[in-house]
């Protein structure tokens, strides 16, 4: 198990049988492009996801958080943090949040939470992300984690089959 991380009004826990419904949310939206949640909206495919996400840490590839209320558990996003090039002392963080639950800030609050763990804990020195330039919700996410815009790496990621642009942001500890 990796360790809960407690925010303000946010855990950041290991992914639960009890989440299906907001994978199954998210697989209806345009977060599959980007990520390995289904385009299905199956429960199946919902639990099959969750069982990648708790096997993440085990791997040694990544931190997988569910991103969920404090007050009442309800799950409400995912927060990861990608340690593919942590030898080279960086690891890269990607987020989203279910539809139903946009613009209450959860995404920019288990941003900054998981990025100050990934630099005080585990002593990262540079923390990466890449959003599209069309995203401007994930924009502002990363602007108000305190993440500063690189540029524009083109031509950097297929996103639903087609290569796409993406701006460079990090934090420096």
């Amino acid at each position: 198990m990796q360790p809960v991380i407690e925010l303000d009004e946010l855990v950041l826990r290991d992914f639960t049988r009890g989440d299906v419904a907001l994978v199954q949310s998210a697989s209806t939206t345009s977060i599959p492009d980007t990520t390995t949640v289904p385009s299905t909206a199956g429960v199946a495919e919902a639990l099959e996801y969750i069982e990648r996400q708790q096997g993440r840490l085990s791997s040694g590839r990544s931190y997988a958080y569910c991103v969920a209320r404090a007050g009442d558990d309800v799950a409400v996003g995912y927060v990861g943090l990608n340690l593919r090039n942590v030898d080279r002392g960086r690891a890269s963080l990607g987020y989203w949040v279910g539809q139903d639950h946009r613009g209450h800030g959860y995404a920019a609050q288990a941003l900054t939470g998981l990025a100050q763990w990934a630099s005080c804990v585990l002593e990262i020195p540079r923390l990466e992300l890449y959003v599209e330039p069309r995203n401007v919700a994930s924009i502002r996410t990363a602007e108000r984690a305190g993440f500063e815009r690189e540029g524009l790496l083109r031509s950097w990621e297929t996103v639903a089959g087609v290569r796409r642009d993406m701006w460079m942001y990090s934090l420096i500890a």
